[in-house]
């Protein structure tokens, strides 16, 4: 059933005409020859029965005549074997009524045959004429039924009208009229078969050229504008069919519509609608392919960015409309100083950008001081008056600053943000080391962005076990992030995090993370707990900090598993309030540890006015503690005086055997280090 069905779904116009054609003449061809059979039958059995009609009345009126001289019952019996000489292939027989017999006497063995013929019996008495076809259809039998006229009771005294005094059964062959019939319909039946197939050929190949094929034709066009996306083919509109003419014509201008919609959404993915330079796609593409072209060839190439100086107080003392002018006005400026090759584009909002093609560091900053100059002494005529607008230009240049597209972009960033912080209006360009040093900053945030914008941000969990037994008694999650077969340590990204100010969306992306770990870990650990390090950002946003036990409990995990880290340079600047968000945390049964503890003056300080609970004894102490003695002293005297305040401590940077005796023997609770285990992903479920 599927592949008739896909079939039928698949066959093309011309097969089908083809089908129709086929079965319609089959139909018709059978019916015709059916209906030919019933109309040949009917015919043959009507004429022959009137044949035989006129022959009985014929034989009648023979063996009337007969009687009327006075012939016997031999005389006439002898009359009708002659009639059977005269007329071959009639069996003509006769069979008197029961009057005559009772009148006249019996023919010899008539009453008997008359006994086994229920139809000839039937003849004699009702009197009705009947017409019978023999087995194999080739002869009829006729019963024609001898009633008495008036004339005949002259001899016939016993009868009386109408009374049946005998029957004529004239047995006719119909095989020769049959066959006259027979020709006669076969012919007409063939001539008609063969009119209906002219017919249908002539409608076939009317419909194949003018309706299959020009349907075809269109459908091929439609495939080469798949396949090709060329909206300027069109269909011939010639046709001698008004549904066909009416589908091309409308069709073309479908295919004009559609083309001039594909060269409008063309234009505006290239182009800025506002100021019709190209947009920042159009540019990224021209970057790449000059970055590429400069690296073949060897030669430099200078990049312009141009920010509009306190663009937001235009739009709002003047309104937007405004804005957009002054954005227009300025891409007008810009497009006149530009040289042939030169690509202008707008970022978006009130960036520009340039791309200065073959031009070393020294021209490209001779070009934006040009335009810088050439934007100074304007004022633009706009609607409200006239308005002098400033802009901000950085320059960079490829291979000094940047040699990818991301480098790129981000040392224009850099100077630009120069010269903003230099009071605007003025043209930079990356001069000094601190500069180069930022930009690596920006580029290192715009890798972190886009590892926190892609979900590659991880976190990875390192044991903290007791030293004593060994057992696993917590986890420090680490933040981690994965570039492909590579992971990035914390300390590759972290410094970056909180220059830029992106520390605080990391904490809470490790965290969320790291939770989640912690549900599947506590059905092999049920009593592990999990530490966590929080930036200074993190531990200021009071609504976040406050808004960790509810996200632990919505896990199904009880606060008391969560152990918050800070650090000197956390509690530092903001003593009172990390006192006071401490406090009120601990109320839900959250831990907190003091990380890094004897690396800062302050950290001995820090027992005195913060409720924590565990103490991380700084790693750079721990390590060599199996060697140096001294080393090992300061562990002795932090873990001492940890325990006579009641708190925990946990020792970092364990990495041999010989200081996790030495850690056993000094009563250290805790420690974490390579040599219990490093971080890693937790495995999957």
């Amino acid at each position: 059933m599927s592949k008739v069905s896909g079939f039928l779904r698949q066959i093309t116009l011309a097969k089908l005409l083809v089908l129709l054609s086929i079965f319609s003449i089959a139909i018709a061809a059978l019916l015709i020859l059916v209906l030919s059979g019933v109309v040949r039958d009917r015919a043959v059995h009507d004429l022959a029965r009137n044949d035989a009609r006129q022959t009985s009345k014929l034989v009648f009126e023979s063996l009337y005549s007969a009687m009327r001289k006075g012939w016997n019952k031999e005389e006439i019996k002898e009359v009708v074997e002659r009639l059977n000489q005269t007329m071959p292939g009639l069996a003509i027989n006769v069979y008197r009524g029961e009057i005559v017999e009772n009148q006249f006497g019996a023919m010899a063995g008539e009453r008997a045959v008359i006994a086994a013929d229920p139809e000839l019996s039937k003849a004699l008495r009702e009197g009705k004429d009947e017409l019978m076809v023999a087995e194999g259809g080739k002869s009829i039998r006729y019963l024609y039924p001898v009633q008495a006229q008036t004339e005949c009771l002259v001899c016939h005294t016993q009868s009386h009208v109408g009374a049946v005094h005998g029957v004529i059964d004239i047995t006719y062959p119909i095989d020769d009229l049959k066959v006259s019939f027979g020709y006669v319909i076969n012919s007409i039946v063939g001539y008609t078969l063969l009119i209906m197939t002219l017919v249908f050929l002539i409608l076939f190949f009317k419909l194949r050229y003018l309706v299959a094929l020009p349907i075809a034709d269109l459908v091929r066009l439609m495939q080469k504008i798949t396949h090709g996306m060329d909206f300027s083919l069109r269909v011939d509109k010639r046709h001698w069919i008004a549904e066909l003419h009416h589908l091309s014509d409308y069709f073309n201008r479908l295919l004009g519509t559609v083309q001039d919609y594909n060269n409008r959404l063309q234009e505006l993915s290239v182009r800025d609608p506002l100021t019709n330079l190209y947009n920042r796609r159009k540019f990224e593409e021209f970057l790449d392919y000059e970055i590429l072209r400069a690296a073949r060839h060897t030669r430099p190439f200078s990049v312009i960015m141009i920010d509009i100086d306190n663009f937001k107080y235009i739009n709002d003392t003047y309104g937007h409309p405004i804005g957009d002018m002054v954005i227009k006005e300025l891409a007008i400026l810009l497009t006149s100083n530009l040289r042939r090759g030169d690509v202008l584009a707008r970022l978006g909002g009130d960036e520009f950008a340039l791309i200065l093609p073959e031009t070393p560091a020294a021209m490209g900053l001779q070009a934006a001081n040009k335009l810088h100059q050439a934007l100074k002494g304007r004022e633009f005529e706009l609607p409200v008056g006239r308005i002098r607008v400033t802009a901000s230009f950085s320059m960079v240049s490829y291979p000094e600053d940047g040699q990818t597209r991301e480098s790129i972009y981000s040392s224009m960033d850099v100077v630009l943000y120069k010269a903003k912080r230099h009071g605007k209006d003025q043209v930079m360009t990356a001069e000094t080391d601190q500069d180069r040093s930022m930009m690596e900053i920006f580029r290192q945030g715009d890798f972190l962005r886009n590892a926190m914008h892609e979900g590659r941000i991880e976190s990875f969990l390192q044991p903290i076990v007791d030293v004593r037994s060994g057992k696993v008694v917590a986890f420090e999650s680490l933040a981690r992030i994965r570039d492909g077969e590579r992971v990035y340590a914390a300390g590759e990204f972290i410094e970056v995090a909180e220059e830029l100010g992106m520390a605080k969306e990391l904490d809470q992306v490790v965290f969320r993370k790291a939770l989640e770990h912690l549900g599947k870990l506590v059905r092999e650990h049920s009593e592990a707990k999990m530490f966590f390090n929080l930036s200074a950002r993190s531990f200021n946003d009071i609504e976040w900090m406050r808004s960790i036990p509810a996200m632990v409990q919505q896990r199904g995990i009880t606060c008391d598993k969560i152990v918050l880290e800070l650090t000197e340079r956390e509690a530092l600047p903001h003593l009172t309030q990390v006192k006071v968000t401490i406090d009120e945390l601990r109320q839900s049964n959250i831990a907190f540890a003091l990380d890094d503890f004897g690396s800062g003056f302050s950290s001995f300080l820090y027992l005195k006015y913060l409720a924590v609970d565990y103490v991380k004894i700084e790693g750079s102490f721990v390590r060599q503690i199996a060697v140096d003695d001294r080393d090992r002293i300061m562990v002795q005297h932090i873990h001492e005086m940890a325990h006579e305040f009641g708190l925990k401590t946990v020792a970092e940077f364990v990495e041999d055997e010989a200081t996790s005796k030495m850690l056993a023997e000094i009563g250290v609770d805790y420690a974490q280090g390579y040599y219990y285990g490093r971080p890693a992903a937790p495995p999957e479920d």
